[in-house]
């Protein structure tokens, strides 16, 4: 323990360490002057000054007063809306006022404004010029003859200079614009042309010198320069704070050096500008709450670093102390698991500053409240591999697991039971009469004494299924009972609740396989003398499969298949938590009869047992010893609706035994209850949580591309990239530690395991919405027929529409260039891979490479090409030919 605590220590020191080196500081000017001007827009919140976004007289003196120890002037923008409020509050504060018009399309309203800031430069001394219109030449909104009437009404009418504001380079196009003007207002704001944050100084003082160069003797406004400090940036121009800070503090050095005419903008940031991207509302010197963004003077720095660095470290020392209870940790178990869990409180660190340092409207703060409640238990599922991969590949090593060469008791329950009998069921339904003959062939082999075999075919009329087996059965003896139940309800459970009826009385131990199992003759001695313990209740063994050379397709299912029962299931045997799973399994009836027998409200009726077994409190055991073989299903769809039967099932059972899982419920242990808990949510809620992304996604692909809002942030994006790289390091990592798979079954294995997304959460939302679906029987040995639907249509759709939407995404951000929404194509495209790879084995299946011939045919036909292989060619068989002499002969 003392070890753990120290690796605890030492990991979070580290994380803290990490904090300190990658604080930034960067260099800047200082300034201690004032400011000559800055925007300024009177307005608060997100609703549009258009709407309901009214100027309040003492708000509007609050910031006055702010504002005035940090600025001599503000520019205004409008003269209506209450903006028309401020310059008499500024004059109490001294601070000159330059009045704006807006100007538009809409000539009742320019008439409004002109009226109104003519007005506010005659009854207030402290206007010192009005700008008529803000760019209405750039957003084509006036025409520039008609502008400079307007220009000139103005100037008739007031004695303050007039001007209007224009980017520069309407200025420099546009020569009789300016000679209308009384001084040049040029805004330069270099983010929007795609200048660096190191370049846009140099860039706003060279068209300063531009414009002065081309109006010689005209006073030259700056009157618009800053740089944003939040928001996405616009190809190489990077908007944040610290290039926010630099970018300022560097342009009014280098404007107070040459003598520069400037205004900032602009002096608070304004949140219901959230219309002009992502950048619009992050403009401000100050913040919505009117508190400065940065200092003027010493370094930039992040003022709230150290508190973000002590939410990552708190967050990270509360993830990792559940590795305290963990039993024996080994050193690098625990220092991955504490790197892991210190890595997500850097995350949360990073959502708390996003969250802390942005303005939301409804629906960004709705998307983002979404994809952080959805990122929640994707977070919980990666740790929870995290935690299987170093306790695979650092831990101790299995303890409880049964092996061949672990000691057991001896064979025996009590004190003069030597062998306990063990009654083994074989549940039937429309089984191949020659598959369920090699299964009872099987279990007539087995090497122990004591035992017999309930056969029970169930709901099967047709004579030529149950006929043949009625009569194996009594060949191969009096162990044998033959059942052949007709209008069984409650699907297999029914049928072995039968079978128990028929159970010999002094039978011990119940004994499951399926019908295509053909098992081993040492399963029962090797495994019975387990039950020795009188508190197990329940030994499982894994399944095999006979049949993986069949196609490439059962060879990666037969992969597939393997993981869970090599990795997963030995695991959770660690916690006494395994997964019952129906077949190869031995129940001590004791057991059976306190959990209340098979049960049929769910379709999985053998986990559902095991699970009210170990709620009772008994012990189970786990063997990865193959004592057996069984069928794989006989098609992909076979194989589909398997994995929908036993994710319907297990989502029943949730529903069942949830509040068994609450304290003091049943005898479950803390760590069983983590284990099928976090089970639970690693298979139906990573499953079901990956197409609810992915669709969602879908839906957000047109509001980014062409709405230009609510670009999904890297706090959302990455987290989804670093799953997939965990599920994809956990799968390789442990199939190569665990599972005796050569890379190329495992690569297979792993496009089988991905494939059933789809249809895992298909299941997951019927079992929301139903209580009960029909058994659906899995077609094994070779009976069924192959579907002539496409078994992965609706995968191929969305798996198609992703890709379809990255390129969308990708194509629209050719201008713009914004990293986040190259990053969310990325995600459109490792999520499409689940559907995408149920498409290949639904293609493999009906193609020529599903056979292992056309592989070796191929092999051979290239080692020919290549030459490391002579042509064989084919032998032509046919009489000799006649010489010429013979021929002569004859002709004589």
């Amino acid at each position: 323990m003392r070890a753990v605590v120290a690796v605890l220590l030492f990991v979070t020191a580290a994380h803290a360490g990490l904090w300190g080196l990658f604080q930034e500081k960067q260099p800047a000017p200082d300034f201690r002057g004032i400011l000559p001007s800055v925007s300024y827009a009177p307005f608060e919140g997100s609703a549009h000054p258009d709407v309901d976004n009214i100027p309040q007289i003492e708000k509007i003196r609050a910031d006055l007063k702010k504002l005035s120890t940090i600025t001599r002037a503000i520019r205004l923008y409008s003269s209506t809306g209450g903006v028309e409020l401020v310059p008499p509050i500024a004059a109490e504060f001294g601070l000159k006022v330059t009045v704006g018009a807006w100007i538009d399309k809409n000539s009742d309203r320019n008439k409004r404004e002109i009226e109104a800031a003519i007005s506010l430069a005659k009854r207030n001394s402290n206007v010192n010029g009005i700008v008529v219109g803000n760019e209405t030449i750039f957003r084509g909104e006036q025409k520039i003859d008609d502008l400079i009437e307007l220009i000139k009404q103005v100037k008739k009418s007031v004695n303050v200079p007039v001007t209007t504001g224009e980017i520069w380079n309407i200025w420099r196009d546009n020569p009789e614009l300016a000679s209308s003007v009384d001084f040049i207002a040029a805004h330069v704001l270099p983010y929007w042309e795609n200048f660096t944050s190191k370049q846009a100084v140099d860039q706003a003082v060279a068209m300063f010198q531009l414009l002065r160069d081309q109006f010689p003797g005209k006073r030259i406004v700056i009157a618009e320069f800053g740089w944003p400090s939040a928001g996405y940036n616009l190809r190489n121009a990077d908007p944040g704070p610290f290039e926010q800070a630099s970018v300022l503090r560097n342009f009014v050095t280098r404007a107070e050096a040459i003598g520069m005419d400037y205004n900032i903008v602009e002096a608070i940031d304004q949140p219901w500008k959230f219309f002009e991207g992502g950048v619009g509302p992050y403009w401000g010197i100050l913040d919505a709450s009117r508190e400065p963004k940065f200092a003027w003077t010493g370094p930039i720095v992040n003022e709230n670093y150290w508190k973000l660095a002590a939410i990552a470290l708190l967050v990270g020392i509360l993830m990792s102390l559940p590795i305290l209870r963990l039993e024996q940790p080994t050193i690098m178990q625990a220092v991955v698991l504490s790197a892991a869990a210190n890595g997500v409180g850097a995350w949360a660190s990073t959502v708390f500053a996003y969250w802390a340092g942005h303005y939301f409207v409804l629906g960004s703060a709705f998307a983002l409240t979404l994809g952080l409640t959805l990122l929640v238990p994707l977070v919980l599922i990666a740790m929870a591999r995290i935690d299987e991969i170093a306790a695979v590949a650092f831990g101790r090593g299995p303890r409880r697991l049964i092996t061949k060469s672990a000691p057991l008791a001896p064979a025996t329950i009590g004190e003069n039971v030597v062998f306990p009998k063990v009654s083994i069921h074989i549940p039937a339904y429309f089984e191949p009469v020659e598959m369920l003959k090699q299964t009872l062939d099987a279990v007539s082999r087995l090497d122990y004494p004591n035992f017999e075999c309930v056969c029970i075919i169930n709901n099967t009329p047709d004579p030529e299924f149950w006929r043949p087996i009625q009569d194996h059965c009594r060949a191969l003896g009096e162990r044998f009972k033959f059942i052949n139940a007709e209008k069984v309800q409650g699907f297999k459970a029914g049928a072995l609740r039968i079978a128990m009826e028929r159970t010999a009385v002094d039978a011990e131990i119940i004994g499951i396989i399926d019908a295509d199992y053909v098992v081993h003759p040492d399963w029962l001695k090797d495994l019975v003398p387990v039950f020795a313990d009188p508190r197990v209740g329940l030994v499982q063994a894994p399944q095999e499969h006979r049949d993986g050379d069949r196609s490439l397709m059962h060879y990666i299912m037969n992969g597939e298949y393997a993981g869970f029962f090599d990795i997963g299931m030995v695991q959770r045997n660690e916690c006494n938590a395994i997964i019952v799973h129906g077949t190869m399994c031995l129940i001590r009836r004791s057991a059976m009869d306190m959990a209340g027998g098979w049960s049929s409200d769910t379709i999985c009726e053998d986990t559902d047992l095991g699970l009210t077994i170990q709620q009772q409190g008994w012990l189970t055991h786990y063997t990865n010893v193959r004592y057996g073989e069984g069928l794989l299903p006989d098609t992909y769809e076979a194989f589909k609706k398997q994995r929908h039967r036993w994710a319907y099932g297990g989502f029943q059972i949730v529903k069942k035994h949830w509040r068994r899982f609450m304290p003091g419920a049943s005898r479950l242990t803390p760590d069983q209850r983590r284990e099928f808990s976090l089970g639970w949510l690693n298979w139906l809620g990573a499953e079901s949580l990956g197409v609810v992304v992915a669709i969602l996604n879908l839906i957000w692909v047109p509001i980014v591309a062409f709405a230009d809002i609510a670009i999904p942030d890297k706090i959302l994006t990455l987290p989804i990239i670093a799953s997939f790289v965990v599920s994809l390091v956990h799968f390789i990592a442990l199939y190569r530690l665990r599972v005796h798979v050569k890379a190329g079954q495992m690569l297979g294995a792993m496009i089988a395991a991905m494939s059933v997304q789809w249809t895992v959460s298909r299941a997951v939302a019927q079992g929301l919405i139903t209580e009960h679906l029909a058994f659906a029987r899995t077609s094994k040995g070779g009976l069924s027929r192959m579907s002539i639907e496409f078994q992965a249509f609706w995968e191929a759709v969305i798996g198609v529409l992703l890709l379809i939407g990255a390129a969308v995404l990708i194509v629209t951000n050719g201008y713009k260039q914004v990293h986040e929404i190259y990053v969310f194509a990325g995600v459109l495209v490792l999520q499409s891979l689940p559907f995408l790879a149920a498409v290949a084995i639904a293609l493999l299946e009906n193609s020529r490479t599903n056979s292992f011939a056309f592989w070796r045919n191929s092999a051979v036909r290239t080692a020919e090409l290549i030459g490391l292989r002579p042509v064989s060619l084919p032998t032509v068989s046919s009489q000799s030919q006649p010489v010429a002499s013979e021929i002569r002969r004859e002709a004589n």
